[in-house]
């Protein structure tokens, strides 16, 4: 497989892609689609008041927020934050105003339960 490249995402390029539902106010926009032992990558778009709930990561997430806010239990993340969840960790996602940010997970997150 040749590298992949997405020109201008992180300045606003994202906003051209096709977004499809990934959870309850959140849409996806794969740029790699790996499996259940197999990283992925994706843009994610967040609509107002919509959260994701408390997971666990079973390998390192990465996050780039490339517009509004993102938080979490440890703080709020405003456009041009990267976030780096090490395997093990745990934690609720939310936005209040709603967000896009651009995610890498090595493998699958273990959903909890819902806790904000």
């Amino acid at each position: 497989m040749p590298n992949l490249a997405f020109a201008g995402l992180a300045d606003g390029g994202w906003r051209d892609l096709a977004f499809e539902p990934f959870r309850d106010g959140v849409t996806v926009h794969w740029l790699l689609r790996g499996g259940p032992v197999e990283p992925s990558v994706a843009v994610l778009k967040y609509q107002p008041s919509a959260s994701v709930p408390r997971h666990r990561h079973a390998g390192l997430e990465t996050i780039v927020v490339l517009d509004g806010i993102q938080s979490d239990e440890n703080g709020n993340y405003p456009a041009g934050s990267v976030i780096l969840n090490p395997v093990g960790t745990e934690h609720s996602v939310w936005t209040d105003g709603g967000c896009v940010v651009l995610i890498q997970w090595d493998l699958p997150v273990i959903i909890l339960g819902d806790t904000k």
